[in-house]
């Protein structure tokens, strides 16, 4: 399952607060697409979920970053 949360045009920490209300919403495993294009937005997500113990599993494409709910 792969979710997209769109946060275009939100700057910091914006994008990470509806990402950590967003992912525990859904199963373990699910991944969700979260569209920033906030430059801090990839430093920021990937430091998330280094602290919250789940996985950001990459950037696929220019402002977007894909997290995998571990737990």
């Amino acid at each position: 399952m792969t979710e997209t949360l769109d946060c275009r045009g939100q700057r910091c920490p914006l994008p990470v607060i509806a990402l950590a209300r967003r992912l525990p919403e859904l199963p373990v495993g699910a991944v969700l697409r979260v569209l920033a294009d906030d430059p801090a937005a990839g430093n920021d997500i990937a430091a998330w979920c280094r602290m919250r113990d789940q996985a950001f599993v990459g950037s696929p494409q220019p402002d977007t970053y894909d997290v995998r709910r571990r737990q």
